[in-house]
């Protein structure tokens, strides 16, 4: 059965698949607290979230725990509870924005970046943080000590050697194919070290999920701000779920066609129909705890291209 309205697919779509609500959370302080000075009162996302089915006591328990992850930082006004964006955390929200608000399409030099830990040179915790937190920007593996990526930020890689404490620590370099030396195309390296077919599923399955409330907003323009705000929610919380599995690898290197490309076509084209009524909500709920909350800044109108350009 097909939703008939933007409600009814809201409706649906949580009752069929329940976001998680810890990860909900991180969802509204990337895509809609950040824009706004970055801090919150407990009472506005308790009012944002309620119907999204997040309850009074899961957003207390939610936001706790973020605190204690290192994500928040809290306050307290009386018996009111303030919170805002942990500055430390602050280049992790950065970099989750650009991967989801800007468009894939990186092109491949042919190079590729390798971090080398040889057996000795770091210990068993750093080891175990760093491949953590390289995996999550897309390197892989490709054998004990060594990491690659063939395109990655060198600003994001000196950020996280630098607070991981590996600065100084390992190798890091890059490495183009020996001309002559009867090696194995460096291309090849990404059906080693990646298993994309997951991925990609996926994006499918974004794809299948989102199609249908993108038609319904071509019927239904004028939804009221709280339906848009909850569209826009779980459309940057899903797409936000897929992308963080996504390594990020050039467009050369990926399948054809990648259903990565035509899933962010589908989130801008339902962010761009959504953005302008949920910012209307996002503000009411704010201002009622705290009347000097800044609008968007001039991040937020830059995401997925330029808001307001794309809808020239």
């Amino acid at each position: 059965m097909q939703p008939s309205s933007t409600s009814d697919w809201i409706a649906h779509f949580l009752a069929t698949d329940p976001p998680r609500h810890k990860s909900l959370v991180m969802t509204l302080c990337g895509d809609a607290i950040a824009p706004h000075g970055g801090a919150f009162w407990l009472g506005s996302t308790i009012e944002l979230l309620g119907p999204l089915g997040v309850s009074d006591r899961l957003v207390r328990t939610s936001v706790f725990r973020l605190v204690q992850e290192g994500w928040l930082v809290a306050s307290r006004e009386g018996r009111r509870s303030r919170y805002a964006l942990e500055p430390k955390a602050l280049p992790r929200f950065e970099r989750a924005n650009r991967r989801i608000y800007s468009p894939p399409g990186l092109h491949w030099d042919g190079r590729w970046t390798f971090v080398l830990a040889p057996n000795g040179s770091i210990d068993g915790d750093l080891r175990a943080l760093l491949r953590k937190e390289l995996e999550w920007e897309g390197f892989t593996m490709l054998a004990t000590g060594v990491m690659a990526h063939p395109a990655p930020s060198r600003d994001t890689l000196h950020e996280i050697l630098a607070r991981c404490g590996a600065d100084g620590k390992v190798f890091v370099c890059d490495a183009t194919e020996l001309a002559g030396a009867g090696s194995r195309p460096l291309s090849e390296l990404v059906g080693d070290g990646w298993d994309l077919s997951g991925v990609a599923a996926s994006y499918r399955q974004f794809i299948d999920a989102f199609t249908p409330v993108l038609g319904l907003l071509g019927k239904q323009p004028d939804i009221g701000p709280q339906d848009a705000f909850a569209i826009r929610t779980l459309l940057i919380h899903a797409y936000r779920r897929v992308q963080l599995h996504d390594p990020m690898l050039p467009l050369e290197l990926l399948p054809t066609p990648w259903p990565g490309s035509a899933a962010y076509a589908l989130a801008k084209e339902i962010y761009l129909l959504t953005y302008r009524q949920a910012e209307q909500h996002i503000m009411a709920m704010l201002l009622r705890e705290d009347e000097t909350t800044p609008p968007a800044n001039s991040d937020f109108h830059e995401r997925f291209g330029g808001l307001a350009r794309a809808l020239l």
